[in-house]
């Protein structure tokens, strides 16, 4: 499908910070893709967790393939809204590059740790990583992507954040959090699209983990009516055949209940523009009744997931290990690789360091900093 008036068109792109000669086989927006999938930062994704830790079972999802889930779902949204497929892979891919390793964990204690040097927000610090931290290249620091590659990676911004951005960079990336306006249609897709994957892969991983049960499960209205509707279908599955069609019929309708509703959206707005999509409400939206239903699941996942006993014992482990490192890290430099211990900003730069760790390399560290092995 051609692209719509509205979509991010590549050749009119607002352009990248250092200006650069166009690649000749490929669009910014490829360009900005291939960058983000031959980063370090990407790799690393690998062995950073989602719920569970990685010594729990090599099946769970990583930040990596949840990244490459919203990336599929996202792509196939966007096929049918007009919009352009290869901008919503490259933010769907590069959108988590910021995250800590032991999930959320990680950043609500690096945010904690950081409360008198201006805090930490792993949205700003996937931007972070592809503005400064990335280091591949002779002319820049980063990986000078697209304005809006970077729009779209910057899904969340405090107000203070926002205004120092704004500072640097007038009218740029962090305008709309002043002035209530939205992402790209893209940008917008991205996020609704890392929802539905952490929503649908919570579940498998839960059940399979043990922690989480389909009968549970019944429980929440959306689960319930694709069980049931499977069911109807194939009275005698079970097992994983039978949880696996249940949630593969659940992403199927969300997606098209974001397209029906999307298309719903733009033709009431008919916005002529990209520019006309960021003074409007937002497009890339649920039905009310999805969004509610998808609500409704999110915070039963909080409540049997996030919240059970076996989960936040990992997680307070999980805390230990990385506010161990940053006390021993700010304490004293020598314990930080050369590159890292000579930069001015010492808090932030232990900060950059603990965030581009994997799991399995902030345990290792840990343990040789500490002698002490939270996790066998």
């Amino acid at each position: 499908m051609p692209l719509k008036p509205y979509a991010c068109h590549a050749n009119a792109s607002r352009g990248r910070r250092f200006a650069e000669p166009a690649a000749p086989t490929r669009s910014e927006f490829q360009r900005d893709r291939d960058r983000i999938v031959h980063s370090s930062a990407f790799r690393r994704l690998v062995y950073k967790t989602q719920v569970f830790l990685n010594h729990e079972g090599d099946l769970f999802r990583t930040r990596l393939t949840h990244s490459l889930e919203v990336a599929q779902l996202g792509r196939s949204i966007g096929r049918s809204l007009g919009l352009d497929e290869d901008l919503i892979e490259t933010i769907a891919l590069a959108h988590d590059l910021g995250h800590t390793p032991f999930g959320h964990a990680g950043q609500d204690v690096l945010d904690d740790c950081m409360k008198a040097h201006g805090g930490f927000e792993h949205n700003l610090q996937s931007l972070r990583v592809v503005d400064h931290l990335e280091q591949r290249y002779p002319a820049f620091d980063g990986l000078n992507l697209t304005f809006e590659s970077r729009e779209g990676i910057l899904k969340h911004c405090a107000k203070r954040n926002a205004e120092l951005i704004e500072a640097r960079e007038p009218g740029g990336i962090a305008r709309r959090f002043l002035d209530g306006g939205q992402p790209s249609l893209e940008a917008q897709l991205c996020n609704l699209a890392d929802e539905v994957a952490y929503n649908a892969h919570d579940i498998d991983d839960g059940v399979r983990s043990g922690l989480l049960t389909l009968e549970q499960l019944e429980s929440v209205p959306l689960v319930q009516h694709y069980l049931r509707e499977t069911l109807g279908v194939y009275p005698a599955l079970q097992g994983k055949r039978l949880l696996f069609e249940t949630i593969r019929r659940m992403l199927s309708q969300q997606v098209y209940d974001i397209i029906e509703a999307s298309e719903a959206a733009l033709a009431e707005h008919a916005p002529a523009d990209v520019d006309a999509v960021r003074r409007a409400p937002p497009l890339i939206r649920f039905s009310p009744a999805m969004r509610q239903a998808s609500t409704e699941l999110k915070r039963f996942l909080f409540a049997n997931l996030y919240r059970h006993a076996q989960v936040r014992e990992t997680r307070h482990r999980a805390e230990i290990v990385l506010r161990d490192l940053f006390a021993a890290y700010l304490q004293d430099r020598q314990q930080l690789p050369a590159d890292v211990a000579e930069q001015a900003d010492h808090p932030r730069a232990c900060a950059d360091y603990i965030a581009g760790m994997t799991d399995r390399f902030a345990l290792k560290e840990h343990e040789r900093l500490t002698g002490q092995r939270l996790f066998t």
